[in-house]
């Protein structure tokens, strides 16, 4: 049988390490295998801010098998994004999580039937209501797929917020934001503590009721399965990395 079109993927690379730690240095906790300390690919040490984040990644690397599957390890690749993209992306990832707060999924409701009407209604206001309180300003809501136009004060509190955040912070809330299509969600989930479980099924309301509705397809459920997981992952290293 001949071979696909474009050839096989590339097959993970072996494990080339036995021992693995973190250890506390200037630049933080550093990832060592083997004794020598891990580099990204810009050749940076792979250092966490807090013991607790060098610990949880360094069990990523201590848990992989004969090959290395950085699939497996959501945490390492968060931080090594953060820790070489950090300084030349920093402000297009703000930019990003700030294009999805002007068009929010939480903002964009059903006209129909009442039932999913009531169903993002009981899910998303208290997102919206604690965005509120935090920022002090309500975000516009619209019916249908009419484009809403939100308070330049509200885009501009936020912005000062995602000023101030450092690159594991930014990198976690903006993985967040995509995987879930909201800031609000992205943002109450990495920074404010909002439950990361919770705050994923209030971003699949619409995919729960459709599936409710005319069943369950493998492969869309398999892709929530990977959505969630590596949602789980940003919530979790943004709260590791605090």
């Amino acid at each position: 049988m001949s071979e696909p079109r474009f050839g096989r993927a590339p097959e993970a690379p072996k494990r080339f390490y036995k021992d693995v730690s973190s250890e506390a240095a200037d630049k933080g906790f550093v990832l060592t295998l083997d004794g020598k300390s891990a580099r990204t690919p810009a050749r940076a040490p792979l250092a966490a801010p807090t013991k607790a984040l060098g610990e949880a990644v360094a069990a990523e690397w201590a848990g992989q098998g004969e090959r290395i599957d950085r699939l497996a390890m959501p945490l390492t690749r968060l931080l090594t994004t953060a820790v070489d993209r950090g300084e030349p992306d920093g402000a297009a990832w703000r930019d990003l999580v700030l294009s999805f707060l002007a068009s929010d999924l939480l903002c964009y409701r059903a006209e129909s039937p009442e039932e999913l009407i009531d169903r993002q209604n009981a899910a998303w206001t208290p997102y919206l209501n604690a965005f509120e309180a935090r920022y002090g300003a309500r975000l516009a809501l619209a019916a249908g797929v009419v484009a809403v136009e939100q308070p330049e004060r509200t885009l501009a509190a936020v912005g000062g917020r995602l000023q101030g955040l450092d690159a594991l912070s930014l990198v976690a809330a903006k993985a967040a934001t995509e995987i879930t299509g909201s800031a609000v969600l992205g943002l109450a989930a990495t920074l404010d503590g909002a439950d990361a479980e919770e705050t994923f099924a209030a971003s699949r309301v619409d995919e729960a009721f459709q599936a409710e509705k005319w069943g369950i397809d493998g492969e869309a459920a398999a892709r929530e399965a990977a959505l969630k997981l590596d949602f789980v992952a940003a919530c979790r290293f943004a709260n590791l990395a605090r």
